[in-house]
């Protein structure tokens, strides 16, 4: 059974990104994370850097249109944080703690994630084998977010929760537990 589409939303609601629509559902079978976005943006507002021919391991995805999630042990204080952008540019990182002893993850050599783009909607999935990070945990903690970056309204803030006064993907009383699947 497919789990739930979950809604995502922006950290200050906009006028004019109402009509933008995020979703994103998650599945955990241990190893195997399997993630999938869908965005519906009728008004084409959202700008999505386009595909170079070259994917590559990039850093400050974040600063434009970048899906990303976070994930960790449940009570672990180290967690990850996966990026991908629209063009196919990636990165992965390892964090000691909170904001802190940020690496890139080098067990993480690729993020095999697809695309699919149609007037104006876009559909991401990620299938992530965790069996390195993470070998024997039964469930995950897990926040998935984006960034959107909106033609005359900057960067907009996405999440499934929003747990701070500012927009903070890293707070862990964002994520959410993912128990795994039988």
């Amino acid at each position: 059974m497919e789990p739930a589409w979950l809604t995502l939303q922006p950290f200050r609601p906009e006028q004019g990104l109402e009509r933008i629509q995020l979703q994103a559902r998650a599945l955990w079978r241990q190893p195997q994370l399997d993630l999938q976005l869908r965005l519906r943006d009728p008004q084409g507002l959202v700008w999505c850097p386009p595909a170079t021919g070259l994917i590559e391991r990039r850093d400050g995805l974040w600063q434009s249109t970048c899906f990303e999630a976070f994930f960790s042990a449940p009570g672990a204080e180290a967690y990850w944080e996966l990026n991908l952008a629209p063009n196919g540019h990636w990165n992965a990182y390892r964090l000691s703690g909170y904001r802190s002893g940020l690496e890139p993850e080098g067990l993480i050599v690729g993020l095999p994630y697809s695309l699919q783009r149609r007037c104006g909607d876009l559909e991401m999935r990620l299938r992530l084998d965790l069996h390195a990070l993470l070998p024997d945990p039964t469930d995950l903690d897990l926040s998935i977010t984006s960034v959107l970056a909106c033609e005359g309204l900057g960067c907009s803030y996405w999440a499934l929760r929003h747990s701070g006064s500012e927009p903070d993907f890293h707070r862990r009383d964002s994520f959410l537990r993912l128990q795994a699947a039988g």
